[in-house]
């Protein structure tokens, strides 16, 4: 492709994002200055939400609001409970195993491990249960192994695997076929960038903090059938059917931030919900894709095109294994015009660029913009 057709084409995804985002940058805004507003004075009530108690009436309609938000714009069943967990993905990687793998006699459980997260949840759930890699273990995270070799056990408790690994940069955009088996995935991170067939789901878990809210909280979705399987040696708190039981209440759940996230989620609500969200994704996500890709190799994605991440874009600046000096100088630029947290997790290095559902058409513009300069003035 020519120069010429190439900035042609970055022009019409931009003016498309443009035109989808321009009156959603402004609600984002709405939603940051609401909380702003709030932050003393909740409705009239002369307290904040921080200092309120979650046993009041108050607390119980900011609750109910998210929950019915939440099963709006996920469309989910009636037979599966919402709850409101602390611990982050993290605690769920205990939890999952904790909950689950007493459906089997065997304790076995099968997890997909594409990832950092998920080499982490199965590692965790060994504490538990006998777990079997469905696949024989990557060499590099940069590929998704076909399903079709996949050896599911016939005998595990659930299937495992987590939709969007943000350290390396690998996203399923399919629901696995796990042949009837319960499937639990950990939706932390690509978490209503995208509309999901809950259905197909026993266990969908997600921290809020990447695209529905702030850190503080995580959203278990279960289905009914699996609640009340919990090993003895659950704690208390990790057990779904007790929270369920309990409207998310057992113990105090973290308030203020199940109260921002019924803010962004009204917000998602009103800009067209998750399939908006996914369309959004894909332009954002393309801007910077195709600039790597025809870079003539200064900037190299290792990631196989067709497992690539909407939400995370890894990528190296030189060559595959990097040139450590440019990718210094090229973070170094990127804070004096005031972007941030470009910098690859420590375990892979490089540079990451994360485009979660609030970054703006500006951020990305900006992003774009540097990326083809920086090339412009390094490339030999």
């Amino acid at each position: 492709m020519k120069r010429s057709d190439s900035l042609k084409q970055e022009r019409r995804w931009t003016e498309l994002f443009m035109a989808i985002t321009r009156h959603i940058i402004n609600v984002y805004c709405k939603v940051l200055l609401e909380a702003q507003k709030e932050l003393v004075d909740y409705k009239g009530l002369g307290i904040s939400v921080l200092e309120m108690s979650h046993r009041t009436s108050d607390f119980t309609k900011i609750l109910n609001t998210a929950e019915n938000l939440m099963r709006e714009l996920l469309n989910i069943p009636e037979n599966y409970k919402v709850i409101f967990l602390q611990g982050g993905g993290s605690g769920q990687f205990s939890a999952v195993p904790l909950n689950l793998i007493g459906l089997k006699e065997g304790r076995h459980a099968d997890y997909v491990v594409t990832g950092a997260w998920s080499a982490k949840a199965a590692k965790e759930a060994e504490k538990y249960a006998k777990v079997n890699i469905v696949h024989p273990k990557l060499g590099t995270y940069t590929n998704i192994p076909d399903p079709s070799t996949w050896n599911l056990n016939p005998d595990a408790s659930y299937v495992y695997y987590c939709a969007n690994e943000t350290v390396h940069g690998v996203e399923f955009d399919f629901v696995p076929d796990v042949k009837g088996a319960v499937l639990v995935c950990d939706m932390s991170s690509n978490f209503l960038s995208r509309p999901v067939d809950v259905s197909k789901f026993g266990v969908i878990f997600a921290g809020a903090q990447k695209n529905v809210g702030c850190a503080g909280v995580t959203v278990v979705i279960v289905r009914e059938d699996l609640l009340g399987f919990a090993l003895k040696e659950c704690p208390v708190v990790l057990d779904y059917k007790t929270q369920a039981m309990n409207g998310s209440l057992y113990n105090t759940p973290p308030c203020y931030s199940i109260y921002i996230m019924g803010l962004v989620l009204e917000w998602i609500k009103n800009n067209g919900g998750a399939a908006a969200m996914d369309k959004l994704s894909l332009i954002k996500s393309r801007m910077i894709y195709d600039i790597i890709d025809k870079s003539n190799g200064f900037y190299v994605c290792p990631v196989e095109k067709k497992n690539r991440s909407r939400m995370n874009v890894p990528f190296r600046i030189g060559s595959i294994k990097g040139d450590e000096a440019l990718e210094k100088k090229f973070l170094e630029k990127a804070v004096e015009l005031n972007m941030i947290s470009l910098k690859g997790h420590r375990s892979v290095g490089g540079i990451r660029a994360s485009l979660y559902n609030a970054v703006t058409v500006e951020d990305v513009q900006k992003l774009a913009t540097f990326m083809r300069s920086f090339m412009q003035m390094h490339q030999s």
